[in-house]
């Protein structure tokens, strides 16, 4: 029996075609069967009327912690895809560092096999070194036969620049991308917070922006000597974006990614919010905020990806210097980008969506998927850019809260996230 869902009465805005304007869309089954003005159809065909609300292709993040295995007491890989469906995320990226480490085929398997109770696409990515202890290549051509989409030791860097050289040589070889965690570990010397006029005033141990770059230097010029992909994991200075904006004139293959908190908030958060404002890379100054915007704005920065990091409330609220690093993002991305980049800098829809659709499709190579095409999968997110959401823990259905957004109040509401044809998320 054909499932058909007509969608009507919506803004279409689909980066990867430039397409912005009032179309229907006709789904059938999995997949999109039209896009046109004035779509007709018989009584059977479910439809959902829109009063001018935004149609964009399914979201993409490419950068979660679902933390199974190891911690399920924090995230699920089922719960975590329930959470991302209700952030308007159809499809997103694991990243390896669980417990144990994703770096062989079973535990590739364990995450694809798991990801299929849940309602989305989940790709695993697997390390690039065994155990992400930056010293032995994992075995790469098994990872990627198993189902691995690409390859990260986020939350710790590959320090050793001889490893990362023959890692970039061998992404060369199956053409994926490295998302790399840049932080020079000397340099952050066991900081908390960036290192700056707060960080004194506080008392608290700081991390220079520094610390971000250098690395971040190396690995473009280990780029240029492999031929390697390289992608920059959530790119928080003004330095960083510099330096990527200067690589890529140069016809150096880098991406780059940057977090909503990173273009949302300062380091000015961390006396009012605390722990729930601790992260890595820490939030900055005033000055690498704006230079964040300025690099989603004209490019330097490909790609909007959470880093969702889900802590239990007693792991979170500990003194500073115990609390872990990092922040729940999927639920909040979409109002924050709303907020502070459509509404707040002038960011067109074509702008904004790109950075979770087509930009992160095209680098990870997620056919069929990242645009509003006949013929692809019908992945697509509905949103309300003019409704308000108060981010308070009746909101948040993640099983952790960690977030330095609880009690504010952002424009964008997701209404609807349909994956590969059925709605996995309504918001009556």
């Amino acid at each position: 029996m054909l499932n058909k869902i007509l969608i009507k009465g919506g803004r279409v805005v689909d980066p990867a075609s430039k397409l912005d304007g009032q179309y229907d869309i006709l789904v059938e089954n999995d997949k999109i069967l039209k896009i046109a003005k004035d779509i007709d159809v018989k009584p059977d065909v479910e439809i959902i009327q829109l009063n001018g609300d935004l149609v964009v292709p399914g979201l993409i993040d490419m950068h979660v912690h679902f933390r199974e295995p190891g911690r399920e007491d924090v995230e699920t890989i089922v719960g975590g895809s329930r959470v991302a469906a209700k952030g308007g995320f159809t499809s997103v990226c694991t990243m390896p560092n669980t417990i144990p480490v994703i770096d062989n085929q079973s535990l590739v398997r364990f995450t694809k096999m798991e990801a299929e109770k849940g309602d989305i696409n989940v790709f695993p990515i697997a390390s690039i070194t065994r155990g992400s202890k930056g010293e032995e290549l994992s075995e790469m051509g098994e990872l990627l036969q198993a189902g691995a989409i690409a390859f990260s030791d986020d939350g710790v860097p590959v320090c050793d620049s001889r490893v990362m050289r023959r890692a970039l040589e061998y992404s060369k070889m199956f053409d994926v991308p490295l998302l790399t965690h840049a932080e020079d570990l000397e340099l952050t010397d066991d900081g908390i917070m960036h290192e700056g006029v707060n960080s004194i005033l506080l008392g608290l141990k700081g991390i220079p922006a520094e610390a971000e770059e250098v690395m971040i230097a190396r690995d473009i010029l280990l780029s240029r000597l492999t031929g390697g992909r390289v992608h920059v994991c959530h790119v928080s200075s003004d330095g960083a974006v510099d330096l990527i904006r200067k690589a890529k004139q140069d016809g150096i293959l880098i991406t780059a990614e940057a977090a909503p908190h990173h273009f949302s908030l300062t380091d000015d958060a961390v006396e009012i919010h605390q722990s729930m404002a601790k992260m890595k890379p820490p939030l900055r100054s005033e000055i690498d905020r704006l230079a964040i915007i300025e690099g989603l704005r004209d490019g330097s920065i490909d790609v909007i990806a959470t880093d969702h990091a889900p802590h239990s409330s007693h792991e979170k609220k500990q003194e500073m210097e115990y609390a872990p690093f990092g922040i729940i993002g999927l639920e909040t991305s979409v109002p924050l980008m709303i907020t502070k980049l459509a509404r707040e800098n002038d960011f067109s829809y074509l702008q904004l969506f790109e950075k979770v659709t087509s930009a992160p499709a095209k680098i990870l190579k997620l056919e069929k998927r990242g645009a509003l095409n006949e013929g692809n999968f019908a992945d697509i997110t509905i949103i309300d850019p003019n409704s308000k959401v108060l981010i308070d823990e009746k909101f948040l259905i993640s099983k952790c809260k960690n977030t330095p957004f609880i009690d504010e109040e952002l424009f964008g509401k997701v209404l609807y996230t349909i994956c590969s044809g059925k709605i996995v998320y309504s918001s009556n």
